[in-house]
């Protein structure tokens, strides 16, 4: 049966969205299919109101069924004749239908928008989520309660108004709140009549400030000559109204100026300020008036690191409506999304609250269920990880996105002058520290670091067999992946993630001349996560080892197995070969039936078959023809391929071909974990790695 979880406003401006799109993140990770439900959505189409728009694209249609039922117009005009019998059918209709598909439905009501009808809505939510048998989760907002009283007062009061609307309430969330109240409030809230806590999250900046794309959205500004990316924080709105000298001392990161078009000493100010060291930078520029600017301010602002915009309205104006915009979660704000899952994670018990539901184990493993318990088991044990490319803008907000989920700790290694003015003139918000002592995001340049002599003494007690003496050390630690490398090797981090600007070489030269393998491992090999429509299946090797020997093809198979447990693939190991059984004979074939012999002889714990063909591990069909009775054929789950060529090849074709998602290649077999990132990576592919090392360091 369908359970539902029907998401009530109390007050306006409650903060709904980052409850139902965190809500909506632990359900997927713990329910075979989740329904999203707005009973009442915003514009003419529910294919474009905005919640159900997020939820879309942030979880994937194949992932979450996201569904709207009327209009808010038309929703107003039923409220209004009294006559609530449509909005009821068109409710039950949709949820039933999606209860034919969904285990858990989250039905998202209205927003108390229409604040001269707040009763009516109310009424209207209650109704709804009894007639559709629903669990009702409260959210108040926080943002005008001066005291804990008034939090604890508005629980009272929304305790009392659903028990008498004979609601049955799953659980309170006191959004918004002071972050200065927000933990004695959690404190002080008495349990509810089931002995529920009420969770309480505070206010965040990085999730409630408008971004410069929503201003450029609120105030209808034009957009398509700006070459740098407008999602930036809007920190504060500054209006330059004195001379430069005296605004630029006014003036902090993050700040969004507004300036009329003629003032081009505020604009080179603003741009000098952008591309100096010790400045702030803006999160954008608003000209107003509708002025012309002469030919050389245009020219300078052409080359600037952040958006310049403008309007033909006045600057009072202008700054009135920049002031209004309000910030909210919505489609195409990775950071803030990001900033609210995390925000989520870190105030929300999931399995205590969840645990008040009687909810369907998922089956199932999808990629983004995949992806989002990355991030939960690395959060469950939190651990250090060091990224070597502070250079590289991809790098940087990859850790802002980190920063924001709050699922490892990080260390970044670069100039620290040229790491800071890459993150300021990039618009990404991090918080940068010299000491794992301090919040925030460490930042080491090896240059001037004085780990490089610690590092660079062991380094030359660890290869004086090859002749290395004190300054070839001390030279050696500038490189970031060797002094990376060793802050792995000496404790000080976890792990390290690298090559989005290096080869894979580079990343792991420096692991196999100190790391070292595991006891019992012979060689470093890789694995990929594959990640299909409904399942999850690694490849190895497919990235390192070029043509390994019967033994060296039996490490990696037993490696990939572990690596499969430790991130919850139940191993059946397939050693792949164009032969299966003993229908085929010749050298290659040869190697991978010695290679499965030798499996079985050093770890009989495995469930491992070869050799075989693809066709055979994966189809049952053809498995019962080739290999009946087999434990492993129709239903492997690691794949070890007999080269580098085949396995390459075969990742790609089933990426390319299937649609699969390729999450790595992941290295394995070392002491420690080290991980190498190709150089075309994305930014959700190091936030991936990222949280694969973190897990790897967990084990």
């Amino acid at each position: 049966m369908t359970q539902g979880i029907f998401l009530d406003a109390m007050t306006p401006r409650a903060g709904k969205t980052l409850v139902a799109l965190g809500l909506a993140d632990s359900l997927i990770r713990r329910a075979e299919t989740v329904g999203y439900f707005r009973p009442v959505h915003l514009t003419d189409s529910e294919d474009t109101d905005p919640t159900i728009r997020l939820m879309r694209q942030t979880f994937g249609e194949g992932n979450i069924v996201a569904r709207g039922g009327v209009s808010l117009a038309r929703c107003r005009e039923i409220l209004a004749s009294g006559d609530h019998d449509e909005l009821d059918t068109v409710a039950l209709s949709v949820y039933s239908e999606m209860s034919r598909t969904c285990d858990v439905i989250i039905v998202d009501g209205t927003d108390l928008l229409a604040h001269n009808a707040a009763t009516a809505e109310f009424d209207m939510n209650a109704r709804i989520a009894n007639n559709l048998g629903c669990s009702v989760l409260a959210v108040i907002s926080g943002h005008m309660a001066g005291s804990v009283e008034d939090i604890v007062n508005a629980v009272e009061v929304t305790r009392s108004e659903l028990h008498a609307a004979k609601a049955d309430l799953l659980a309170i969330i006191v959004n918004r709140v002071s972050p200065e109240l927000a933990e004695a409030a959690e404190r002080a809230v008495p349990v509810g009549r089931r002995g529920g806590h009420v969770y309480v999250i505070p206010e965040t900046p990085a999730v409630s400030q408008p971004t410069v794309q929503e201003v450029a959205e609120a105030l209808e500004l034009e957009t398509e000559d700006v070459a740098v990316s407008l999602d930036r924080d809007v920190q504060a709105v500054k209006v330059a109204a004195m001379t430069v000298g005296n605004f630029l001392a006014q003036m902090g990161d993050g700040d969004f100026v507004i300036a009329p078009a003629d003032r081009s000493d505020v604009v080179m100010a603003t741009l000098a300020s952008a591309l100096s060291p010790t400045f702030p930078v803006p999160s954008g520029l608003l000209l107003s008036g509708g002025m012309e600017t002469n030919a050389a301010t245009q020219a300078l602002i052409a080359t600037a690191p952040f958006p310049v915009l403008r309007t033909k309205t006045d600057t009072f104006t202008a700054a009135q409506a920049v002031g209004s915009v309000q910030g909210a979660l919505r489609a195409g704000e990775p950071r803030k999304i990001a900033a609210a899952m995390g925000l989520w994670s870190n105030r929300i018990d999931e399995k205590e609250l969840l645990g008040r539901l009687e909810l369907p184990r998922p089956v199932r493993r999808t990629p983004l269920r995949f992806l989002h318990e990355l991030i939960e088991k690395a959060r469950s044990d939190r651990r250090r990880v060091v990224l070597p490319e502070g250079e590289d803008a991809r790098v940087l907000r990859a850790a802002e996105m980190i920063v924001r989920r709050d699922f490892c700790d990080l260390t970044i290694l670069g100039p620290a002058e040229r790491v800071r003015e890459l993150a300021q003139s990039e618009g990404i918000d991090l918080v940068f520290t010299d000491s794992d002592d301090e919040p925030g995001v460490r930042l080491i340049d090896p240059a001037t670091s004085p780990l490089r002599e610690e590092y660079a003494a062991e380094y030359a007690r660890l290869r004086a067999h090859k002749g290395v003496d004190h300054a070839q050390a001390m030279e050696r630690m500038l490189d970031g992946s060797y002094f990376g490398t060793m802050m792995v090797q000496l404790g000080h981090v976890d792990g390290m993630v690298s090559g989005a600007a290096h080869t894979t070489a580079n990343t792991i030269r420096p692991a196999l001349e100190f790391v070292k393998t595991k006891e019992g491992v012979q060689i470093v090999s890789s694995v990929f996560f594959m990640l299909l429509e409904d399942r999850v299946l690694v490849y190895g090797d497919c990235a390192v080892n070029p043509n390994p020997d019967a033994a060296q093809l039996a490490d990696i198979a037993a490696a990939s197995a572990e690596t499969a447990a430790q991130f919850g693939v139940d191993p059946k190991v397939a050693m792949l070969s164009y032969s299966t059984g003993g229908s085929g004979s010749g050298e290659d074939v040869d190697r991978v039936r010695e290679a499965t012999a030798l499996l079985k002889e050093k770890h009989p714990e495995i469930v491992a078959e070869g050799p075989i063909q693809y066709d055979a591990a994966v189809d049952q069909s053809i498995a019962a023809s080739k290999l009946p009775g087999s434990p492993v054929a129709g239903q492997a789950t690691v794949f070890v391929f007999p080269d580098l060529n085949t396995g390459n090849n075969t990742y790609k074709a089933v990426q390319q071909s299937a649609g699969a998602v390729a999450v790595g290649p992941v290295l394995q077999g070392l002491r420690k974990p080290v991980n190498d990132l190709s150089r075309g990576c994305t930014v959700d592919d190091i936030v991936n790695t990222v949280a694969i090392t973190a897990i790897q360091a967990q084990g």
